[in-house]
């Protein structure tokens, strides 16, 4: 399948916030979105105009479709499966994003970033229910059991990423055991337990008309 290949920090100044594509070093002052704020290109620092409302809902679908690492046609998939689900759309697309292996392995901490996640999976580094799953996209249920495989527990890069892990960015839909690199998925997270900045209402309005 195609993969966007680019500089993730092009993707930041694009939506004009930092997305945390690189882990870490978002976080750090060698990060490139704290010195180019502005958009990429030639006219990036010159882009001075008024959004209209399409551009506005627009930008918000390119920037969770960025966050989560997902192609055009996986998102619209996503949001036809939450369209038809009970209860509010755009909490239901949400949710079945955070459901994303590679999204449940980045909030456990196993990777810096959900980028490093979809590599660590299709690497066949991680189990679920004792099972190898070497599928980024796959679904993640209430009661699954996430955990590094036997032969994978001393990879740097996951030990590297845990030890980086503040007492803040423990979720209350997740149980980590980080002595045996296991994580629980307790339940779907509530709307406002998700902590990326997203309005989620532009894009069920963008995909309404």
């Amino acid at each position: 399948m195609a993969r966007y290949n680019g500089p993730d920090c092009k993707l930041c100044r694009r939506e004009g916030q930092k997305l945390f594509l690189k882990g870490t070093k978002c976080a750090s002052n060698k990060c490139p979105f704290d010195k180019k704020g502005y958009a990429p290109g030639q006219h990036g620092r010159n882009r001075r105009f008024k959004q209209s409302e399409y551009g506005i809902q627009l930008r918000e679908k390119q920037k969770v479709r960025r966050i989560y690492g997902i192609l055009e046609a996986q998102f619209r998939n996503y949001f036809k499966t939450a369209d038809g689900m009970k209860g509010i759309t755009g909490e239901n697309l949400l949710k079945l994003l955070e459901s994303r292996l590679d999204n449940v392995v980045y909030r456990l901490g196993f990777a810096p970033s959900r980028k490093t996640a979809r590599q660590l999976i299709r690497h066949r580094h991680l189990k679920v229910n004792d099972r190898l799953v070497d599928i980024p996209s796959y679904n993640v249920k209430a009661g699954d059991i996430i955990q590094v495989k036997e032969k994978s527990k001393k990879l740097k890069v996951i030990h590297s990423s845990l030890r980086k892990i503040k007492d803040d960015r423990q979720y209350s839909w997740l149980s980590l055991d980080k002595a045996n690199l296991t994580g629980t998925f307790m339940n779907l997270p509530n709307r406002e337990e998700i902590p990326d900045m997203i309005n989620e209402s532009l894009i069920v309005e963008l995909y309404s008309k």
